[in-house]
């Protein structure tokens, strides 16, 4: 009868693991940014540590403040590869590299089966291949850091199914914003969420990782999607590690259920400033906008943008327009495949792999006044700024949307 999430804790823990049960649990992973590797490196010294448990399963990516925009950042930044360098720790990976949710599956480190857990809220992002994914704070991590344990409560499991087959211009980012309109995004505090249906299993991984990106936008420990074979062929060749992929019981205890059909979902918009408060397209069709910005670690990969290029090809936009890849490799290969030419002749701006303006950090922040459409994960009041006003979308919608200069609905393109 047990969930995923309780098979992986208990095999983490070395004892049976059930909802509400406190474990410590080995992890095989853990990952912190230039952002929460600062304070997780200070209170690892604090806490008298002196040697991290494994400097092999020790992952950091500089992507938050990338190029550094300051000299404050950049002294942090120097710290923090001195650090890495003391303690020998193999697996950093500097500016450019690119977003640490795409550069952790890309180099092989998301695994069936695995706790992977990381300095940042998204991690549960590595939940699309099968894994127990999730974020803690930096003490947390600094405790990982020296023991590679982590101290926790199994978290209860809510099952998702979503079915039904997406429209044109529907894509898994309206269908992710759908599903946090109807759990809220406190409906899944502190639980776990597993995901099923045939909606779910057509997408592609790239798809079933911005579903479980933003799991967390409703309160989620983490987010699973069950490893089939999509799974196994991303992997092959790059999985660091043997691993064993973990299924639920078909008996499996969950707190809740959901069912639902997307077969006539239109495009979703989530209007400043709760990523719950979701409504179509048609309600806010015609908004006035400032910017568009494609990327981030929800909607920055090559498929997002191929699919930005193929709406923009032979078009110019109306309004700036930011495009971030979320990875070298994806900047390499939207390069070679022309997708980057035919985004800068439509007038788009290329920037850095990073996170950039998702953040508020730089290369793209608005101000009071503006308004950005963004594919990004959060529209929180100055998220991207002191001021300004955040709508998030799909990046069918960011496209279209740059294109008229204001909130559209991509399916007229189609």
């Amino acid at each position: 009868m047990p969930t995923i999430s309780e098979k992986i804790l208990s095999r983490a823990s070395g004892k049976p693991a059930l909802s509400d049960d406190f474990v410590i649990a080995n992890i095989d992973y853990a990952m912190a940014h230039d952002g929460t590797s600062v304070l997780a490196t200070k209170a690892f010294r604090e806490m008298g540590a002196k040697k991290v448990w494994d400097p092999e399963r020790i992952i950091i990516p500089f992507d938050h403040i990338a190029p550094a925009n300051n000299e404050t950042a950049a002294k942090l930044q120097k710290n923090i590869r001195q650090w890495i360098k003391e303690q020998g720790i193999t697996n950093f990976f500097d500016v450019g590299e690119g977003i640490c949710h795409q550069v952790l599956p890309e180099q092989g480190f998301a695994m069936p089966g695995k706790i992977i857990v990381g300095a940042d809220s998204h991690s549960c992002t590595y939940g699309a291949f099968g894994a127990f994914a999730t974020g803690v704070g930096a003490t947390d991590m600094a405790e990982i850091f020296a023991t590679g344990k982590l101290w926790l409560r199994v978290p209860q499991t809510i099952r998702i199914k979503v079915d039904g087959k997406l429209a044109k211009g529907v894509s898994a980012k309206d269908m992710t914003l759908f599903i946090i309109k109807n759990v809220g995004a406190d409906g899944a505090n502190y639980k776990a969420i597993e995901y099923y249906g045939e909606t779910i299993s057509d997408l592609s991984i790239p798809q079933r990782m911005t579903l479980c990106n933003m799991s967390i936008e409703m309160g989620a420990k983490t987010g699973i999607v069950p490893p089939d074979e999509k799974t196994f062929k991303y992997l092959e060749g790059i999985a660091r590690d043997k691993y064993t992929p973990v299924y639920a019981d078909e008996d499996a205890k969950y707190c809740e259920e959901f069912n639902f059909d997307v077969q006539d979902l239109e495009p979703q918009i989530a209007i400043p400033h709760e990523v719950d408060n979701v409504t179509g397209v048609g309600t806010v069709a015609g908004t006035p906008i400032d910017q568009v910005f494609i990327g981030s670690c929800t909607n920055g990969r090559l498929e997002d943008l191929k699919i930005v290029a193929n709406i923009l090809d032979g078009k110019k936009v109306k309004v700036r327009t930011i495009v971030l890849p979320a990875s070298r490799s994806v900047l390499i290969e939207a390069t070679e495949s022309g997708i980057i030419a035919t985004l800068l002749r439509s007038g788009v701006i290329i920037a850095p792999p990073g996170c950039g303006p998702c953040l508020g950090a730089h290369m793209g922040v608005i101000c009071e006044g503006e308004t950005c459409l963004s594919t990004s994960n959060r529209n929180f009041k100055g998220r991207m700024g002191a001021g300004g006003l955040i709508y998030l979308s799909s990046p069918e919608t960011a496209a279209a949307s740059a294109l008229k200069g204001e909130i559209a609905d991509p399916r007229e393109l189609y």
